[in-house]
């Protein structure tokens, strides 16, 4: 049997300017800015990392962004939405911040999110955000602008919409998530059925049964859902399963910060597994945080195979500057 995931790993969105994108997650939410990287399949974009705490997988939002993509729509075979855990009790701080910066927030509706309680926004891109509150959570970073009481302790998870809602569950069921819940009331948008992992932290996937339209990718759009596996061992257990099924798998790959596969089974949905354990030269820590950086880790951080095209790389793309403190 290979070893099945205990919960979300990151979660990958498509944005459009880099510098408004930090300045609403590590600005406006308050989350850490952990690595300014690149993307590695197009080395003159940036690939940003946020978390919270020191950024175990778990707490880890990333984006790509692309200034000149034209918008992107969701749909399927995607992600609807991307799902942080704020604690209980703080959804009034979140209220008054959001209305503070001019973002509009939106109320969950409890009774079509098995009583999850929260708030929805968007960021400058159009990527749909939830505020969840749950105990369900981590350690928050406390070197952010938001107070420790309100600010967000990781991910909570990631609603999509897949092609085929029972080929997605059994990619799920498959990689360890369990059937918890559905909704299916005349009130609700559409169907919602939840999945969920067996660890301690963003273990939610919600799957939606509905109309949409189909996914053009591009900014405001999730890329792609990772979830956390043990070590390059796992994957390549993992790499030789998938194949065996006929799911379209990648290689495992190097992501400097840990190693990596891509998968898409039935249902369409675009699923990373990425390793806990970080790569020889990744992260001296448990955490994907820079310890170098005193605070928001504004300088590029490259692999060595990237070293000798530094130059080249640092005089493409823009400088990115911490977001204001307020």
């Amino acid at each position: 049997m290979t070893t099945q995931t205990p919960g979300v790993h990151h979660v990958t969105g498509i944005v459009g300017d880099a510098q408004a994108s930090v300045d609403f997650y590590a600005g406006t939410l308050g989350l850490r800015l952990l690595r300014t990287t690149v993307n590695y399949e197009d080395r003159l974009q940036h690939h940003l990392y946020f978390g919270a705490g020191d950024g175990r997988p778990g707490s880890v939002l990333t984006v790509f962004p692309d200034p000149m993509g034209a918008p992107g729509r969701p749909g399927k075979p995607g992600y609807e939405s991307i799902s942080l855990a704020v604690p209980p009790g703080s959804l009034d701080h979140w209220r008054d911040r959001l209305a503070e910066r001019g973002v509009d927030a939106d109320r969950l509706r409890p009774g079509e999110r098995f009583g999850d309680r929260g708030l929805h926004v968007s960021d400058p891109a159009g990527t749909a955000v939830e505020l969840v509150a749950t105990d369900d959570a981590g350690d928050p970073w406390t070197g952010g602008p938001v107070p420790e009481r309100a600010a967000i302790r990781g991910l909570y998870g990631a609603t999509a919409t897949p092609t085929d809602p029972y080929g997605a569950a059994s990619v799920l069921e498959t990689l360890g998530f369990e059937y918890e819940a559905e909704t299916g009331d005349e009130a609700a948008a559409g169907d919602r059925i939840r999945y969920r992992a067996p660890g301690e932290r963003a273990t939610a996937v919600d799957l939606l049964v509905r109309d949409a339209p189909y996914l053009r990718e591009g900014p405001g759009t999730i890329h792609h859902v990772a979830v956390r596996m043990p070590d390059r061992e796992a994957l390549l257990d993992w790499h030789d399963l998938f194949r065996e099924r006929g799911y379209e798998v990648s290689r495992v790959k190097d992501r400097h910060f840990f190693h990596s596969l891509y998968v898409r089974g039935p249902g369409g949905l675009l699923v990373e597994l990425a390793t806990e354990a970080p790569t020889p030269d990744g992260p001296r820590g448990p955490g994907l945080a820079d310890p170098d950086a005193a605070g928001h880790a504004t300088d590029l951080s490259l692999p060595d195979r990237f070293a000798d095209d530094r130059d080249l790389i640092e005089g493409q793309l823009p400088r990115i500057e911490p977001p204001s403190r307020r």
